[in-house]
């Protein structure tokens, strides 16, 4: 599990902004970024290992993002807080906000919270996280500069016994402008499987924080999903941030009237 993250709910380090004044129209979020657990949590009942699991985070997605905006010169929002402590990919109203029950896993120390300790776990994660990413976007607007919201994310080989074939995923609505051409460029790479809208899509309640702040405000966006043993190292990191830098170098939207009426997917997944 990782270390050197927020040791108490007093502590304000909740959320980590790389390069905020970044050059690059993108501007990318890590939702799950850490499997940290602040001490007052303890492990919520759940065994060690369990936290290393993708129900605690994304492996390998916060790297990839990293580097992408290290060589994109672009703004990075990671969340330092697990998701099993709150989903910060979720609206408030969601039965997986704090999850009772991730993939198969009973998580005790979610069960039967009172509204005061939900109320809690949402000023210490949630709500620092989407103000940040708000504070930014509008800023950057409010000095015209370009902005594209792009979330990164890893899935697991394999889900409730079904295996998942696809390398990367992109995840869109209706509004394909950006998700279209990266679809595009990801498939023109030789042995590398796109899904989309698989393994999720919107319909998962997966693209809440793209819904929140791009799509409310007209701005492109994408959530890509890369399958998390294609990243479980450095070697495999670097590889992907490598291949996504260099489709988002030369990556513009299509305009408006060129997207197409396209469906977004009816699966049912429980965790992104």
């Amino acid at each position: 599990m990782e270390k050197a993250r927020p040791a108490s709910l007093a502590s304000p380090d909740t959320v980590r902004v790389t390069n905020p004044g970044g050059s690059s129209p993108f501007v990318l979020t890590c939702d799950h970024a850490s499997n940290f657990l602040p001490a007052e949590f303890g492990t919520l009942g759940l065994a060690a290992e369990d936290l290393s699991r993708h129900i605690a985070w994304d492996p390998g997605a916060l790297p990839v993002a990293h580097r992408m905006a290290q060589a994109l010169d672009a703004t990075l929002v990671e969340t330092r807080i697990s998701r099993l402590v709150i989903d910060c990919n979720r609206p408030l109203d969601a039965p997986d906000l704090i999850p009772p029950v991730s993939e198969t896993t009973a998580i005790p120390g979610n069960a039967g919270l009172s509204e005061s300790e939900r109320a809690a776990r949402v000023a210490l994660s949630w709500q620092p996280f989407h103000d940040t990413i708000a504070g930014i976007i509008d800023n950057r607007l409010s000095h015209g500069q370009q902005t594209r919201l792009v979330s990164v994310h890893s899935f697991t080989p394999v889900y409730k016994s079904k295996n998942r074939p696809w390398h990367i995923g992109i995840i869109h609505d209706e509004d394909r402008r950006l998700a279209a051409p990266l679809i595009s460029a990801l498939r023109r790479l030789a042995g590398v499987t796109v899904g989309v809208n698989e393994p999720y899509s919107p319909a998962d309640r997966v693209y809440f924080t793209l819904e929140r702040h791009a799509r409310s405000r007209g701005l492109p966006c994408a959530m890509i999903e890369i399958r998390n043993d294609e990243i479980a190292g450095e070697t495999g990191q670097r590889k992907w941030a490598d291949l996504l830098t260099g489709i988002f170098s030369d990556l513009e939207p299509e305009e408006a009237g060129q997207t197409r009426s396209h469906s977004v997917g009816k699966s049912v997944q429980s965790a992104n």
